[in-house]
């Protein structure tokens, strides 16, 4: 392209120089030839007066006097008076001449001559200037158009490569601008879709993370409970603990469908009313034998016959999320305590450990914020589902770790309220 913008600028320069350059030469040549015609009759009228301003006085009339009046010696003049014998005044000129005769008052002639070649030269010197400042201009041109052409080069070149990095997932915008609106706004769309480009990436990277997080737990669940199937002859048991895998299985697509919605519209939700009893024992049960695993406990006290609204699975998944962090940072038995408050419905899981670092504080639901060697994701997706449902996550206390749950309450039947029951393991 560069070459290309050289070449058609210097094209159209030579073409402008050959119509004006030939024109001007003509012209020029014109006038050169024209003024030396005029010159050389205006020496002839000249040397008339000087020689009839002699007679007129009966002065001698001759060569040397008048060779003195001829300029610069550049003209042959031949003096014709009546009677006496022709005056030649300076060196005849051999080939073509150019010729003016005047005549005189007394009857005498005055014939000039200057040689043609005198005129050729002078037309020569005017033909070299105009080479020259030809010349200039074609060098002018030729600078400004590699001057042009790296402007507009230059920029493309750019442009092509923010292009290929954008191709090879570098989405990175360089917010380069060049001074030529047409290209400036190909550099804005650019930096635009690599503003786009890179949101998505980020949004498929935290799907990702999100997914493995939130998809870990029950996973290990269901291979519990499939490792317990395995292990036993007892078809009770099997029944049992296969109707447990499929509720987990059906809680796994619960999750996947929640974690893609979410990645499309975070606002979206398929908020019901439920009922808080059956998400709370559901998560008993699936974190119990995690629990006893490790020695400890996990207990469930507060009002029961309470329900919110929001979307079971995402509450589900919040509360997953929290006592999944008491089973890793926590310590002792980790409770989950129900109550009311005004016209919410509160969850409250805390647990006997040493509690939040005073570092971290409000900095514990940022995304790869944690006190230990884990993810930092959970408790960052726990508030995103619980805000997403409509709700929020809070953290109450820091020591012990007190998080709360808020969610929207509706009443069911007689049971207003709720009631207040003894902790149950």
């Amino acid at each position: 392209m560069r070459r290309r913008l050289i070449q058609s600028t210097l094209a159209v320069v030579l073409v402008v120089i050959a119509v004006f350059g030939v024109s001007l030469v003509i012209v020029e040549t014109r006038t050169i030839s024209n003024s030396a015609e005029e010159r050389v009759e205006s020496e002839a009228v000249r040397l008339a007066s000087i020689v009839d301003s002699r007679l007129f006085v009966a002065q001698q009339v001759d060569a040397e006097v008048l060779r003195k009046q001829v300029t610069q010696d550049r003209y042959y003049a031949v003096i014709r008076i009546p009677g006496e014998e022709p005056i030649e005044v300076g060196s005849k000129p051999s080939g073509d001449v150019i010729t003016a005769t005047a005549p005189g008052e007394e009857g005498e002639t005055v014939t000039v001559q200057e040689p043609r070649s005198s005129v050729t030269r002078e037309v020569g010197r005017t033909l070299l200037i105009i080479g020259l400042v030809a010349l200039l201009a074609v060098v002018a041109a030729v600078l400004l158009a590699v001057r042009q052409a790296n402007r507009l080069a230059s920029p493309l070149t750019d442009l092509a490569e923010t292009a290929e990095r954008l191709g090879s997932g570098d989405p990175r915008p360089r917010h380069k601008r060049y001074g030529v609106p047409e290209l400036d706004r190909v550099a804005d769309v650019l930096d635009g879709s690599a503003e786009r480009i890179a949101r998505m990436l980020t949004a498929e990277r935290r799907l990702a993370a999100d997914a493995s997080h939130q998809l870990r737990t029950p996973l290990t669940a269901l291979s519990m409970r499939l490792e317990e199937i395995t292990l036993t002859d007892d078809p009770d048991t099997v029944k049992e603990e296969a109707t447990i895998a499929l509720t987990q299985v059906e809680r796994l697509t619960d999750v996947v469908e929640r974690l893609l919605t979410n990645s499309r519209d975070p606002r979206t939700g398929s908020a019901v009313t439920f009922d808080l009893d059956e998400v709370i024992q559901q998560q008993l049960a699936e974190w119990r034998p995690a629990y006893r695993s490790a020695g400890r406990a996990i207990v469930s006290s507060g009002k029961r016959h309470l329900t919110a609204v929001g979307t079971p699975g995402a509450v589900a998944q919040v509360l997953a999320a929290l006592i999944e962090n008491s089973l890793m940072h926590g310590g002792g038995t980790v409770a989950l305590r129900t109550r009311v408050t005004g016209n919410q419905a509160v969850i409250e899981v805390t647990d006997e450990g040493p509690g939040v670092p005073a570092d971290l504080g409000a900095r514990i639901f940022e995304r790869a914020i944690s006190g230990r060697n884990s993810t930092g994701i959970g408790l960052a997706v726990a508030r995103d589902l619980a805000e997403a449902d409509g709700g929020r996550l809070e953290m109450l206390q820091t020591k012990p770790p007190v998080f709360a749950l808020f969610l929207s309450r509706t009443p069911v039947g007689k049971s207003h309220g709720g009631e207040d029951e003894p902790m149950i393991r």
